[in-house]
């Protein structure tokens, strides 16, 4: 059944999410996280922060997307995928609401994990935009740290076909006095963010100010 709503395909908007939260019992307010968008590496970083968390002895929930070979591997905390009776049981309830509204797969499993996420108490969840930022199903969150990892084209048919226009949806992700990550972006896409941040009374840490070598 879930499946079947990638025939919705891509929406890009938080009407659908908004309204499913607040089915829920708007769980996103209920747990810390870190937001992670850009247009590669952001899946990797997602996993590597995760894994630090986890050895760190936090609970710590994992939304990453694609997967691989079980729809389950998109919602795990501390590394062990979400119960098959939770995601029965989660379509059973709202099922409902999911054929009146008539959301996209990602809106759907956004939801859901964000609702796992609440009812495992996890200490962080990290979260992994899966299109853009600005109008990304997961951006209803207020993370402790936002990350963008790199900005290039892509999707252009819902960002924009610019650099300009890409950089200012991803980093649509920034929050009010938020911090900020910055991976390897150029330094139009780095102004670009800056000046976001500036707005936003948001702190930002370049990642290339540190030498790792």
């Amino acid at each position: 059944y879930l499946y079947s709503l990638e025939r919705a395909g891509i929406k890009y908007d938080l009407n659908n999410i908004k309204t499913l939260s607040k089915a829920c019992g708007n769980p996103h307010k209920e747990f810390k996280s870190i937001h992670i968008a850009g247009t590669n590496g952001k899946g990797a970083v997602a996993s590597i922060i995760s894994s630090v968390l986890t050895e760190s002895r936090y609970k710590t929930g994992l939304y990453t997307s694609p997967h691989i070979k079980d729809f389950r591997e998109r919602i795990r905390v501390n590394g062990k995928v979400i119960p098959k009776d939770y995601v029965i049981q989660f379509t059973e309830k709202y099922y409902g609401l999911l054929e009146k509204i008539k959301p996209s797969f990602f809106e759907a499993t956004t939801a859901m994990a964000f609702k796992y996420f609440a009812d495992s108490e996890v200490d962080l969840a990290v979260i992994e935009c899966g299109l853009g930022g600005r109008l990304d199903s997961t951006n209803i969150i207020k993370p402790k740290i936002s990350v963008i990892t790199s900005i290039s084209i892509d999707h252009s048919e819902y960002l924009g076909n610019t650099i300009k226009s890409i950089t200012n949806e991803k980093a649509g992700i920034v929050k009010r006095n938020v911090p900020c990550v910055i991976g390897s972006v150029s330094n139009y896409s780095k102004s670009i963010i800056k000046n976001i941040c500036e707005q936003k009374k948001s702190a930002i840490i370049d990642s290339s100010d540190f030498d790792f070598d």
